[in-house]
């Protein structure tokens, strides 16, 4: 076993923490592979650890030393038993999705439903003491302009904006990219996303900037963001190609994350990736990329 431990260490060179089993043990007061020099990280729990049942993963997202996850819909999953969990390893829910691809934003028929789901992922929120949610804008609608269905996002948030300020939870909409992951969605690339939050005018109504989906529609990835920088609510990372680690693709990470840094940015990054080998190595990844 010893053997192993130490093999382990130096093959993935883990400089300060040893592997014993599915659990990882700091030595003296050398960093956890989850905790990072200059940025904060929340792990995403539905892409890591997926062979794991859920409150597993937020154990094991505890373990690795992160502070924080993000999920996907509260929806369908035991409430009650992720904020106990969370509340006993003392680790934060820095957002999680309160509306997704269907039915979209895009159609003002769901806006009455939308405010419904919007106020009760409200409770949730301030249940598990969380300041943000995720929404999105819908799939393309057959004969509807891209126009028209930006317009009806901005009415739908105008509608719930008030809810949000009231309850003091802050949505954060997401435009996709088309050409990758979501093709036949309606709002992809900074331009129009932060046309739509500056036309809600609410300072709880802003962006997840998603630098991955972000990087594949548009790049030029640090000049944007600078230029949309005021409507950032929450940034989530991932590289490219492939949706992986930092390291395993074009985008140069310690460049962009000191980068956001510099902008004033100093909230949570999302890990919205897939490990590409395993959890470890790309914790490890991530951990080295903040290294700058």
């Amino acid at each position: 076993m010893m053997q192993r431990r130490e093999f382990l260490a130096q093959s993935l060179a883990i400089p300060a923490a040893i592997l014993s089993g599915s659990t990882l043990l700091a030595k003296d007061s050398a960093p956890l592979p989850g905790q990072t020099k200059n940025s904060k990280f929340a792990v995403n729990v539905e892409m890591w650890w997926t062979k794991l049942p859920f409150i597993q993963r937020i154990e094991a997202a505890a373990k690795m030393g992160f502070s924080a996850i993000e999920l996907w819909p509260w929806r369908g999953k035991d409430v009650n038993a992720i904020h106990e969990t969370c509340q006993r390893l003392k680790i934060d829910i820095i957002q999680f999705t309160a509306w997704g691809f269907k039915p979209g934003l895009n159609d003002p028929n769901n806006h009455t439903r939308f405010v419904e789901e919007i106020d009760a992922s409200c409770e949730i929120a301030k249940k598990w003491n969380c300041p943000m949610m995720t929404v999105v804008g819908g799939d393309d609608i057959p004969g509807v302009s891209q126009e028209k269905m930006h317009e009806a996002i901005i009415t739908g948030l105008k509608k719930a904006a008030p809810i949000a300020e009231k309850h003091g939870i802050m949505l954060i909409l997401e435009p996709m990219n088309i050409l990758v992951d979501h093709k036949g969605h309606c709002l992809y690339g900074s331009e129009p996303a932060t046309k739509i939050t500056r036309a809600v005018n609410s300072k709880m109504v802003k962006l997840n900037w998603d630098l991955y989906h972000m990087f594949i529609t548009e790049g030029n990835l640090l000049p944007n963001l600078k230029k949309g920088f005021d409507q950032v609510g929450y940034l989530q990372i991932a590289d490219h190609p492939g949706r992986n680690e930092p390291g395993t693709g074009k985008i140069n990470f310690p460049e962009l994350l000191k980068g956001v840094a510099e902008l004033g940015y100093h909230g949570h990054i999302g890990l919205e990736l897939r490990p590409k080998t395993t959890e470890l190595a790309a914790a490890l990844a991530v951990q080295k990329a903040d290294n700058w």
